[in-house]
């Protein structure tokens, strides 16, 4: 160690006051958004009641092996950022980056989609289309419609700036609001469903049964939000592994509940007419009552601001590692010197939201294409870090260890990697999702960005144990300024 590096103040460092219950429902909230609302009615018609359903565990199935992983990971390295300490652990700095700005982007777009989501939920009962603006690949983009989209945008990074504690409290309050919805929706499907709705039970064979599958990385994108709050968590190592889990199992429940409640309210011919079906289905099971249709829709937008809020907040953890890391500008890292947040991340996360509501519905289809590649890279690049410290570090620390000691954790990593190496096959060109123009855009222009920062990371520190600290020590050489 260098004197220089003796003489170095201690990072940053974030504040610990999640609980168990607080931290659980920071991972669920982010995984039961908005999109359900919206697109259950498409699933159902794309691979029918049960093929939908089909989709949702196989997919749920995939996303609990994912999060084994995970759960591993961050009970051995409890630390902000994620993939990031996972990823230049096993792999070096330059894979870390990669991994860490996939996923960034991911959330960034999750983030974007709930500004554009919220708009349309509310329009459902409060007309907004007021003083039209222009118009966006054939959607209107109204002054009035935009601004609810971008207001909540500002909240939102107010709620996240005044702390993680203040964030995770509205996190459990609007989960317990949404969860609560969801229990009277059941309800009303075993009291007034009718099982005829649910023929036909498969439709379009594989390619529907696909055409569910391929959104499963952007629904279930959240559990790995637990991971970036991994510094800010007052609990055992060990019990965050396990939290991280569970939120999958509970989020896989939630839409498998939905898709079939559905179902069981709504004729094909109603769902294809109806740009809420969840909304319409909750109003039908309970005698075409409009009030019930107006409660799912508040249950949708308690889904928006969970997911928003949760994924700003990891998005933001994930800058700030990147930055203590040495990997992004001092500015991403720099905390509030009040609430100890990374204000900065969250100031540019929020600039984004406020500005995606002004292009338009649209938008919401390019922001999903364009996301889900980005999030199960990350996936993927975790996965095979996982399996290299399994074999590598054997004797590393791990108070959570999945499948034991043996061979058999290695197993259930290599099944990670062919999953998520499978769902990044699927956004290829030619494949069951490929996607548009204005999605490759999108990723497009976030990499190029990302790739401002990647050149500029020092080469010659491998991975290992102490690879973040010999690349910051590194970062100071060539920008001294850092140091204070």
């Amino acid at each position: 160690m260098t004197a220089d590096t003796q003489q170095q103040p201690a990072p940053p460092a974030l504040k610990r006051t999640l609980g168990v219950w607080s931290t659980l429902t920071l991972g669920v909230g982010a995984m039961v958004g908005f999109g359900w609302v919206t697109l259950v009615g498409g699933w159902i018609e794309s691979a029918g009641s049960l093929g939908a359903t089909f989709a949702f565990t196989v997919g749920g199935f995939m996303m609990a092996i994912v999060s084994l992983v995970y759960a591993e990971l961050v009970a051995a390295m409890p630390k902000a950022g994620g993939e990031h300490n996972y990823i230049i652990r096993a792999m070096g700095p330059r894979w870390s980056f990669i991994g860490s700005w996939a996923i960034t982007g991911g959330y960034a777009t999750v983030v974007a989609f709930e500004a554009v989501a919220l708009p349309r939920a509310v329009d459902y009962v409060v007309d907004l289309e007021q003083f039209h603006l222009w118009t966006v690949s054939g959607s209107e983009v109204y002054l009035v419609w935009a601004l609810v989209g971008s207001v909540v945008a500002v909240l939102i990074t107010i709620i996240n700036i005044l702390g993680v504690k203040v964030a995770g409290g509205v996190q459990m309050f609007v989960v317990i609001f949404l969860f609560a919805i969801g229990a009277l929706q059941i309800f009303g499907a075993a009291t007034g469903g009718e099982g005829a709705n649910f023929e036909p039970f498969f439709t379009e064979g594989s390619a529907g049964f696909f055409a569910v599958l391929i959104v499963v990385p952007f629904l279930f994108v959240g559990f790995d939000v637990i991971p970036q709050a991994a510094e800010e968590v007052n609990i055992p190592p060990r019990k965050v592994g396990n939290i991280s889990f569970i939120s999958v199992l509970i989020a896989a429940a939630w839409y498998i509940m939905i898709v079939l409640t559905v179902s069981s309210a709504l004729t094909h011919e109603e769902m294809a007419g109806s740009t809420l079906p969840a909304a319409d289905a909750m109003g039908a099971l309970f005698g075409g009552n409009q009030f019930f249709a107006n409660l799912m829709v508040a249950a949708g937008v308690a889904g928006i601001i969970t997911s928003w809020n949760s994924l700003q907040l990891g998005a933001s953890r994930l800058m700030f590692s990147l930055s203590r890391g040495g990997m992004l500008p001092a500015w991403f890292g720099k905390l509030h010197p009040k609430y100890g947040t990374p204000a900065n991340a969250l100031i540019v996360l929020g600039a984004i939201a406020t500005i995606a509501p002004f292009f338009g519905a649209s938008a919401l289809g390019w922001i999903v294409d364009a996301g889900s590649p980005m999030i199960v890279i990350a996936y993927l690049l975790v996965s095979i870090s996982f399996v290299i410290l399994r074999v590598r570090e054997p004797k590393m620390e791990r108070p959570l260890r999945i499948g034991g000691a043996g061979k058999f954790g290695v197993v259930i990593g290599g099944f990670s990697i062919a999953i998520t190496a499978f769902l990044v096959s699927l956004y290829l060109p030619g494949m069951p999702a490929g996607i548009g123009i204005e999605s490759w855009v999108i990723f497009l222009v976030w990499w190029v960005v990302g790739a401002v920062f990647f050149v500029s990371i020092p080469g010659g520190v491998k991975a290992g144990p102490n690879a973040e600290e010999e690349l910051y020590e590194k970062v100071l050489e060539r920008f001294p300024k850092r140091r204070g």
